[in-house]
C-alpha cells in the first residue's frame, strides 16, 4: 500500500499575526506574530519537508519533480496547490490577486491566484471584506485615488464554517480575530490596495495601486455567488464545497467510520478539529498530509473535521 505523505508546515511572521496557531494547534513555533501556517506547500517562499517515511526530509517540490507517479503524472510544471492556515490577530491589508495571464506577463512567469477560505474560527460579530461598490473603472479609480475606502469597500458578516470563493480580481481582506483554512493556486502574488497606513520598521508597506486597478473586476460579483454556508452539509461523507478549473475542495465532518476510494491524482487533507485513524495511522488536529495517486481504499474512523482538496477539472478522473 502506498504511504501517506505527512508534511512539516512552514510558518511566517506577519505584522497582523498572533499566537493562536501555537495555542490551538500546538505547533512548536516561537513568537506572537505568527500569521500563516503553510501546511501543504511547494513554493520558493515556503517548501514543506516530508515528516516521516520513505521520503523523510525531502522537500515537497523535490518529491513533485522526482516522483511524479505519486501525483498521477499530471503535466504541470509545479505542485499546483498551496494549503495554509491564516490567523489574523489584526486586519490584513485590502488586496487583490491577478489571474494567470496577467501574472505570467507581469510577475516573471508566476501563476495567478485563485483562492478560497473556510472559516475555522471567528467572533460572533465577525466580518470580512469581499468585493467593492464601484460601478465602473472610472469610479473605481476615483474612489481609490481619493482614498474613499469607506464608500468603496464591501464588508459582509461571516460565521464559523462559512466558505468563501475568491476569484482573481476580487477585492478582499481578512479582518482581525478570524482564522481560515485557505486553498489556493501555488502562487504568492498579492497586490495591496490599502494597508490602513500601518508602518513596518518605521515605513509603510508597499502598495500596488496601478496593478490593482488593472486587475480589479468591475462591477464586483454579488455576495451570494461567493459565500456558502456549510452548517447543513451531510456528516460522514466527503461533501464537495466548490469545484473550479484549479481545485476541488471538500469538507469531511466525521463522527463514525467511513470508507471511500482515493481516485484523484493526489488528495490533500488538513485536520482542523479532533482526531482519528486513517488506514491504521493516527491523524490529529494540525496534521497536513497527502494521499498519493493509487492510494486506493480509505478507511477513516474517529471524531474530526478536515478540509480536503485536489486539482480541478473533475471530468478527467470521475
Amino acid at each position: 500500500m502506498k504511504e501517506m505523505i505527512f508534511l512539516n508546515p512552514v510558518f511566517t511572521h506577519n505584522i497582523w499575526g498572533g499566537n493562536r496557531l501555537k495555542e490551538l494547534f500546538h505547533y512548536p513555533i516561537e513568537g506572537n506574530d505568527i500569521g500563516e501556517c503553510w501546511g501543504i506547500a511547494a513554493h520558493p517562499n515556503g517548501d514543506c519537508t516530508i515528516r516521516e517515511g520513505s521520503f523523510a526530509g525531502k522537500k515537497l517540490s523535490e518529491l513533485w519533480k522526482d516522483e511524479p507517479q505519486l501525483f498521477g503524472n499530471i503535466e504541470k510544471d509545479r505542485f499546483p496547490l498551496l494549503i495554509k492556515i491564516i490567523d489574523a490577530k489584526e486586519d490584513l491589508s485590502i488586496q487583490v490577486h491577478p489571474d494567470d495571464a496577467y501574472a505570467k506577463i507581469n510577475e516573471e512567469g508566476s501563476l495567478g491566484k485563485t483562492e478560497c477560505w473556510y472559516i475555522i474560527d471567528c467572533s460572533k460579530k465577525a466580518s470580512l471584506i469581499i468585493g467593492h461598490q464601484a460601478k465602473d473603472k472610472a469610479e473605481l479609480k476615483e474612489m481609490i485615488s481619493s482614498g474613499n475606502w469607506k464608500e468603496l469597500i464591501r464588508e459582509i458578516p461571516v460565521k464559523k464554517g462559512d466558505f468563501i470563493q475568491i476569484d482573481p480580481g476580487t477585492v478582499h481582506a481578512i479582518k482581525g480575530g478570524i482564522m481560515v483554512l485557505e486553498t489556493q493556486q501555488n502562487s504568492d502574488i498579492t497586490y495591496r490596495v490599502y494597508d490602513y497606513d500601518r508602518l513596518t520598521d518605521g515605513k509603510p508597506r508597499e502598495l500596488h495601486i496601478e496593478k490593482s486597478m488593472d486587475v480589479i473586476t468591475v462591477p464586483a460579483k454579488p455576495v451570494e455567488e461567493l459565500v456558502l454556508d456549510t452548517r447543513n452539509l451531510e456528516k460522514n461523507t466527503l461533501s464537495l464545497l466548490y469545484s473550479c478549473e484549479y481545485y476541488q475542495v471538500f469538507e469531511l465532518n466525521l463522527d463514525k467510520t467511513i470508507l471511500f476510494e482515493q481516485i484523484y491524482p493526489f488528495f490533500n487533507i488538513s485536520v482542523l478539529e479532533g482526531e482519528g485513524v486513517l488506514n491504521g495511522k493516527k491523524i490529529k488536529k494540525g496534521d497536513h498530509f497527502i494521499l498519493p495517486s493509487g492510494f486506493g481504499k480509505v478507511e477513516v474512523q474517529g471524531k474530526l473535521k478536515a478540509i480536503c482538496s485536489t486539482i480541478g477539472d473533475s471530468s478527467n478522473f470521475l
